[in-house]
């Protein structure tokens, strides 16, 4: 359903060009879940923002495609793109407290989508907010209500409710549970799991937490310095990761299951994106890297069935 080819973003800074997304390729299928993965700072947000084209004034796509459906759509005018924005993709978004407008009720906002992108009347509109709250398990009498009002995990309800208004082909989450306890991150993630059984759902989730991708997910990609290192189905990828940039990924995050043992933690941080290492980017943290890891950069290939990895060392 979707294909990602060749992407590469730059952002413009007093600085110098930063190089946010360099060369990422990303398929999907309708019903999957997709997790990306990796460090603050790698791309993965730069990503969804370029699907939904609302990436920031200084942003460049400098290559690439986004078909969705067989539809490009980077070559779209902004006019044609609305069609797609909110009737094809829709985006839940990191801040639900941000994403939500204090000065407008529940109701309002819900049904301003469904007013300008589905053409109902402030009636029918209003009906369906009602439906998509009792979906999100918010209590109806909640729309008339401000965002201030709600709790943050009733605030993300909304925010979820307000994303699946059109009925989305694709829909994004930007780091979906961040900022929520611990309760209302695990009400939220079963949320999401019975929408996806009940509506089919297809979805990309944003996060740096391995946990959440284990429960929602059934392939992953990480993400590592504006590429992909890594991609493959939910279980390879956490029963035996490849690529040594994701083994330490997954052995720095704790296990309810098996011995206890002490966490590992990945020396150093991401590189300067405009101070790239020449070869991998990873190797200046990597305790397997060799001569030619320094010198010549690794291309993604699959080394298994549907599993690709960018290393030397495997």
């Amino acid at each position: 359903m979707l294909r990602i080819e060749d992407l590469r973003i730059n952002y413009k800074t007093k600085l110098g060009m930063v190089r946010a997304v360099d060369g990422v390729d990303l398929y999907l299928d309708r019903g999957e879940f997709l997790g990306l993965a990796g460090e603050s700072g790698c791309g993965k947000s730069t990503v969804a923002m370029s699907i939904l084209r609302i990436l920031p004034d200084n942003a460049e796509i400098a290559n690439g495609k986004i078909l969705l459906n067989g539809n490009d759509l980077l070559k779209m005018s902004e006019k044609e793109f609305r069609n797609i924005r909110w009737n094809k993709v829709s985006m839940i978004f990191q801040s639900s407290m941000n994403a939500l407008n204090p000065v407008m009720r529940i109701n309002d906002q819900i049904a301003e989508a469904l007013i300008i992108h589905k053409g109902l009347t402030k009636s029918d509109a209003s009906k369906k907010v009602t439906e998509l709250l009792s979906m999100v398990n918010v209590e109806p009498s909640k729309a008339v209500a401000y965002p201030h009002e709600l709790s943050g995990g009733m605030k993300q309800r909304v925010v979820i409710a307000m994303a699946l208004s059109c009925n989305p082909d694709l829909l994004l989450a930007d780091e979906p549970t961040t900022a929520l306890d611990t309760m209302t991150q695990i009400q939220i993630l079963e949320l999401l799991k019975n929408l996806k059984r009940e509506l089919n759902l297809t979805m990309i989730i944003i996060s740096h937490d391995l946990a959440i991708m284990a429960e929602l997910c059934t392939k992953i990609a990480i993400m590592y310095a504006g590429k992909i290192v890594e991609i493959s189905d939910l279980k390879p990828i956490y029963g035996s990761p490849l690529h040594p940039y994701t083994r330490k990924l997954i052995n720095s995050v704790p296990s309810l299951r098996g011995e206890k043992k002490k966490l590992e933690s990945i020396p150093g941080s991401l590189p300067d994106p405009m101070n790239l290492p020449k070869g991998c980017r990873f190797y200046p943290r990597c305790d397997l890297a060799m001569d030619i890891c320094q010198n010549e950069e690794p291309n993604l290939c699959e080394v298994r069935k549907d599993h690709y990895v960018a290393c030397y060392a495997i």
